[in-house]
């Protein structure tokens, strides 16, 4: 059932009959029907982030911190519910965890792009000269943005807007200090794929060097980026553990 928040700030697909003991945050581009399977039978709460679903976008360009910020005033209103984030939902769920772990019970990640990406490389030769041209004023908006659809990654070209602004923003965020200023007591359970592509297994590997504590890693065989059912398997037992404890 779709329910609407914060005064129509938000909406979210309601699960079970009951307040939500679970909130999930989707990935880029996506929305609440990712969850369908794992929330299955449970109280819960999927959420369209602002931008994505039926859930305006904000008017400027947010981070991840900002997104943070406007779940918060969501989880106030809920009894410590178990916080599920997949890729960019991951990273929202990251920074809530870090600036108001009372909030939540556990949170369970996966598929987050949790640092910058060790090899990348520099973009293309003939957009960064066109990115200097255009700093310079030498050549116009249009055909700038032509290069930018022409060298942009498939998320960058289909982003459009200030949508297009908060991702920029986000991709080029790192989370080093917010896994650190996460609470030692606080549970949180990393499920990974095996093959994840957008947010390799080194991320969660050096994730739990930091996190210590009360924080496990399950890396699922076969499995990628997007909620395969291996995937959804797993969450759906670390959710379990965390809900009831």
């Amino acid at each position: 059932m779709l329910t609407t928040l914060l005064d129509g700030r938000a909406f979210g697909e309601k699960h079970g009959k009951d307040a939500a003991t679970v909130v999930a945050l989707h990935g880029w581009a996506r929305n609440r029907s990712d969850w369908g399977s794992t929330l299955e039978g449970l109280d819960a709460l999927a959420l369209d982030q602002p931008g994505f679903g039926a859930t305006p976008a904000p008017e400027e360009a947010w981070g991840s911190k900002e997104y943070a910020e406007w779940l918060a005033k969501i989880l106030e209103g809920l009894d410590r519910p178990v916080l599920v984030g997949h890729s960019f939902g991951g990273r929202v769920a990251v920074q809530l965890a870090a600036a108001r772990p009372e909030l939540v019970r556990g949170i369970v990640l996966t598929g987050v792009p949790l640092f910058r990406p060790k090899t990348g490389g520099k973009p293309k030769l003939a957009y960064r000269i066109g990115r200097w041209l255009h700093s310079k004023g030498l050549i116009p908006e249009t055909r700038m943005e032509a290069l930018r659809e022409k060298y942009g990654s498939t998320d960058y070209r289909n982003a459009k807007g200030v949508i297009r602004d908060i991702f920029v923003k986000v991709v080029n965020e790192s989370y080093g200090d917010q896994l650190a200023a996460i609470p030692k007591d606080l549970p949180v359970r990393l499920i990974w794929g095996e093959n994840d592509t957008a947010a390799p297994v080194w991320m969660p590997g050096a994730a739990m060097e930091i996190l210590g504590g009360n924080a496990t890693l399950e890396i699922v065989p076969g499995s990628a980026h997007l909620l395969d059912a291996g995937l959804v398997k797993s969450l759906r037992g670390a959710i379990d553990e965390l809900r009831t404890n």
